[in-house]
């Protein structure tokens, strides 16, 4: 008896949690879908509409969502790409060969990655101004790799560890070189974990604010900061802005679960050593 109210307490705690968690999300489905003459009026009581939808992907309020929608997935995917052709081969040395001052290195490495952004944000505006480098993609490219490099690189770096050197030692002995034993060997290996850490690769960049905040006006603006768009004028319209933000939730789930099938042994590939 004292073991089945210990569950039924455990499995109300659960549910009460669960119900915490996704109370945010389901208040901005609400918002979305609630008209303009009815957002402050009601709560839970409301004719429900699309037209918050409408107007964001339509452009009819004057801020160009789609084309900040756009811009968001040629940022990510340019950064993620862009980390990945870098930082495999990055990573791959720092697992298989260690010198003086190697975890020193990977370790300046990884401060780029914890360090907080408006730390560098002033230097990187004067730089991008001067450059030319201000709103464009190349910009923000470039800016992100202190999000997505260092994170692709660490992770990365536990998963080529954790492959037996002699894979590689006998692709060697039959005439691979050092370059084939990487991309014809460790690479088709760790593949699950390439796709688990390009997502949350894609992730961060999706979801990065300070830098498109700060780098970009209008043409290679993202998501996260077009959203607040429309909280500006008199009066802030909160239904587009909940509308916007649940439009950019899309890609990065659309993403996992595509990839879903190798994210879970991706991100348990590492975290048993043998």
């Amino acid at each position: 008896m004292r073991k089945r109210v210990l569950g039924w307490l455990c499995d109300t705690a659960l549910i009460l949690y669960f119900v915490f968690a996704l109370f945010p999300i389901a208040w901005m489905v609400i918002l979305s879908l609630k008209p303009a003459d009815q957002l402050f009026s009601t709560y839970f009581s409301f004719s429900p509409t699309l037209d918050g939808y409408r107007t964001v992907l339509g452009d009819s309020e004057g801020i160009p969502f789609v084309r900040f929608f756009v811009n968001s997935l040629v940022v990510s995917v340019g950064a993620v790409v862009l980390s990945l052709v870098v930082g495999l081969p990055a990573a791959y040395a720092s697992a298989r060969w260690r010198f003086k001052g190697s975890e020193n290195l990977m370790f300046t490495l990884l401060s780029f990655r914890f360090a907080p952004e408006l730390t560098v944000i002033i230097p990187l505006f004067v730089l991008y101004q001067k450059l030319g480098l201000f709103d464009t993609y190349v910009g923000m490219v470039w800016v992100l790799q202190l999000v997505t490099l260092p994170l692709i690189v660490w992770i990365m770096r536990s998963y080529f560890a954790d492959l037996t050197p002699e894979l590689e030692q006998a692709a060697l002995l039959d005439g691979y070189t050092r370059k084939q034993a990487f991309f014809k060997v460790a690479l088709p290996l760790v593949k699950p974990g390439i796709a688990a850490v390009s997502l949350l690769a894609f992730i961060f960049a999706w979801n990065n604010f300070v830098f498109p905040l700060i780098l970009t006006s209008n043409e290679a603006q993202t998501v996260t900061v077009g959203a607040l768009s429309f909280l500006g004028g008199d009066r802030p319209k909160y239904n587009l802005t909940a509308a916007a933000a649940l439009v950019s939730v899309v890609p990065p789930l659309l993403l996992a679960l595509t990839i879903q099938r190798y994210l879970v042994r991706g991100l348990s590939f590492g975290a048993v050593k043998s």
